[in-house]
């Protein structure tokens, strides 16, 4: 699977812009702020029917103008896919997939699957529980769509729980039998996801060992472990047993919404005794053992956008990553960097299909090799 072209029209710093690309690697090098992270932010687009750095969608469109567009050409199972995203200021996004709208987007999701490793990797490592909780969500969500749609039910049950707390405490009521009815479906879908969170866990463990050992020499080791309530008590039982601290605080204090993962570096946590080289050596091997266990499921390769990665790496570092991703283990590849000649000195010594593009504001100029 990879993405043949990209068209954009009016998004962000981008006016008008067509641009093919090599089915391996492709280089986006330039000054910070050009616009090289709205090129991949445009692929990621069209994976998961929304931007990855900001959420409002007329926050993408360009300055002054009052729409944008983005299509892309891809190649999946030896079939070709056209991908079409269009937003107008106060309407609906539209979504289509070969001309055809989606009545869904959750519906598009899988399609394209793709691995995003950018410096907001490091709020997996030093944020709170609920970015761990969405790199679960987010990976999981591509290649199982039930569990995305037990998702779904789950947070909407847990709003009307809550709101139900809320309504007791406010009107000095209370009643137990509805409560409970929110309590069968919470308990129901979520041991479902918990499950499945366990399963997730419990495969990308050794995948994710692996990348790390490599990266770094072999120098470190590293834990990854699940923390979850539902370990050792069955859900329902939870939910009997915190409901009059739930009324009293007024929101549900137990449940898969409350999982984190804990990472550790040599017995230790990595958000504590890390360097800045160690914990974002521990987010690219996260993210590199999501691909591994995405492409698996597949039975292709996902789409990998490298956004800036090599920051704070030393020469070593950085050389490891690109001799993992130039391996055939990976398909196409998108890397941003500022430093172009430490990019074509890096990939010169690979025997691998590559482009390098000049990227200055909203133009882009392919570099000759």
């Amino acid at each position: 699977m990879y993405l043949k072209d990209l068209s954009l029209i009016n998004f962000k710093n981008y006016e008008q812009l067509e641009i093919e690309f090599s089915q391996k690697i492709n280089c986006f090098v330039g000054d910070n702020g050009v616009g090289k992270t709205n090129l991949l932010d445009a692929v990621y687009y069209l994976s998961f029917c929304k931007s990855r750095f900001n959420l409002i969608d007329s926050q993408n469109i360009k300055h002054s103008e009052n729409f944008f567009v983005i299509q892309g050409n891809y190649k999946i199972s030896d079939e070709n896919e056209s991908i079409y995203c269009g937003i107008k200021r106060n309407k609906k996004k539209q979504f289509k997939r070969n001309k055809k709208e989606y009545t869904k987007l959750s519906d598009h999701i899988g399609l394209i699957p793709l691995v995003l490793i950018s410096p907001y990797d490091s709020n997996l490592i030093i944020g709170g529980s609920e970015e761990r909780r969405k790199f679960l969500n987010g990976v999981i969500s591509q290649f199982d769509k039930q569990y995305l749609v037990d998702l779904i039910k789950y947070n909407r049950a847990l709003s009307q729980r809550n709101s139900l707390l809320k309504n007791f405490a406010k009107t000095n009521t209370f009643n137990l039998e509805t409560i409970e009815i929110w309590d069968e479906q919470l308990s129901k879908l979520g041991t479902s996801i918990y499950e499945k969170r366990v399963k997730f866990i419990n495969e990308l463990l050794p995948v994710f060992q692996k990348y790390y050992e490599f990266i770094s020499d072999g120098n470190e080791k590293v834990k990854l472990l699940y923390n979850s309530q539902l370990h050792d008590f069955d859900f329902q039982e939870l939910l009997k047993d915190s409901l009059e601290r739930d009324r009293i605080l007024q929101y549900t204090t137990t449940g898969v919404h409350k999982d984190d993962l804990i990472f550790k570096l040599d017995d230790f946590l990595i958000k504590k005794n890390g360097s800045q080289g160690q914990q974002k050596t521990f987010s690219v091997a996260l993210k590199l053992s999501q691909f591994d266990y995405m492409k698996n499921i597949y039975g292709y390769k996902p789409i990998l956008l490298l956004d800036d990665v090599f920051d704070k790496f030393d020469l070593f570092r950085v050389t490891q990553i690109i001799k993992l991703v130039a391996d055939n283990n990976f398909g196409q590849i998108f890397i941003t960097d500022t430093n172009k000649d430490r990019m074509k000195n890096i990939l010169s010594e690979f025997s691998i299909e590559y482009k390098l593009f000049n990227v200055n504001n909203d133009t882009i100029e392919s570099v000759r090799l």
